[in-house]
């Protein structure tokens, strides 16, 4: 059981039969009145992000997520393909429960593969990961003064904002969580 007032960003708890992840939590002391807890649940299986107080003295079952390293291999169609490092079996995932920044995961990358109960809800992609400019414009000498950019596409057909050094071919390490460049790899 986890009490309200416990809560921590990533904590997971069942609540009317759903399971929720907490992305943000404020306790709140006003002057007048009972102290709560305000916080931004999603609930894990549906993606949907709602904002609710709790009393901190509110107690819920812990929903415990498995989390399982997997290699992405493949995409044949809507299906997308992963392999347990352990036991070597192929688990297909349909594309509508990846994520949005599953665009910068490119083959034989290892990934989490999240379930509840046995069924699979989401997939978290590492949070940086090097992958190499296939197109973009050269950039101006000169204009290098202020954060200017340019767009890029990246070998997994990905699309992000680059500094004007950058040239095809090269190697850069890009965040997942933002999808901006980070660095040169």
């Amino acid at each position: 059981m986890i009490m309200a007032g416990d809560f921590r960003n990533g904590a997971t708890f069942d609540m009317d039969g759903s399971v929720y992840q907490i992305i943000e939590f404020q306790h709140v002391k006003p002057g007048k009145g009972a102290a709560f807890v305000r916080t931004k649940i999603r609930n894990v299986i549906s993606g949907t992000v709602t904002e609710r107080t709790f009393s901190p003295s509110d107690k819920f079952p812990t929903a415990h997520i498995e989390r399982r390293d997997m290699q992405y291999l493949y995409a044949d169609g809507n299906l997308y393909y992963f392999m347990d490092n352990t036991t070597y079996e192929n688990l297909p995932i349909s594309a509508d429960v990846l994520p949005d920044n599953f665009k910068f995961v490119k083959e034989n990358t290892d990934v989490k593969v999240l379930s509840y109960k046995g069924s699979v809800f989401g997939v978290e992609p590492p949070v940086f990961i090097d992958l190499k400019v296939t197109a973009t414009e050269p950039g101006v000498r000169g204009d290098t003064a202020t954060n200017v950019t340019k767009p890029a596409t990246l070998e997994t057909g990905a699309e992000i904002r680059v500094p004007l050094f950058i040239n095809e071919g090269e190697m850069i390490r890009v965040d997942t969580r933002t999808g901006e460049y980070l660095e040169r790899a």
